[in-house]
């Protein structure tokens, strides 16, 4: 393969990230080629010696990703991140996928159970001020100060819950990102 293809295949495999990135990262690939020939080897020794484009073209992808990711805390940013670093092998597959659900599962489910509790809350409040209008009809009273004040403690565990969820979240965020930048060291070989 020579330069011309080289550089088009590494272009064409470099898209879905930002212009600058890429352009940057076809301006070493230039580099390089422009330091071979000034050595005296061919265009096709030095895309030999450089690598599959493709393969090239991945590592560098979940490499700017992963550093996006970490800059900029979104679901979509650690979305592509992931899915960027599972094109690098099945091995990735098994070590990334994996933790990444689980670690979207866990503040999920959290958050709906800090949200569950709030709902609680607010039941019981209502229950407690118009309790006397439907406990008419039933044996069972209950006594409506300590169902206000029960519902207004549970309301802000609930609350304080989900505050601490967002927190969790934030740190699970920035654990899995260091977690990705780990194995794509170890997949790249870089140190």
């Amino acid at each position: 393969m020579n330069k011309k293809d080289f550089m088009y295949k590494l272009s064409l495999y470099l898209g879905g990230i930002p212009v600058e990135d890429r352009e940057d990262v076809i301006s070493d690939f230039e580099e390089h080629f422009k330091e071979g020939l000034a050595e005296g080897r061919t265009e096709e020794e030095i895309a030999d010696s450089l690598g599959d484009p493709k393969s090239l073209a991945n590592q560098f992808k979940a490499s700017i990703l992963v550093n996006e990711a970490e800059k900029t805390t979104s679901a979509v940013n650690i979305t592509r991140a992931v899915f960027a670093t599972l094109g690098l092998g099945f091995f990735n597959l098994v070590f990334i996928l994996g933790p990444f659900i689980a670690i979207a599962v866990l503040p999920i489910a959290l958050f709906a159970s800090a949200i569950s509790i709030i709902a609680a809350g607010i039941t019981v409040f209502f229950a407690a001020i118009f309790g006397p209008l439907i406990t008419q009809y039933f044996a069972v009273s209950i006594n409506p100060a300590v169902a206000i004040f029960g519902s207004i403690g549970v309301t802000c565990f609930g609350i304080l819950f989900f505050v601490g969820d967002i927190y969790l979240a934030k740190l699970l965020y920035r654990l899995f990102v260091r977690y990705i930048k780990f194995n794509l060291r170890i997949i790249t070989g870089k140190e």
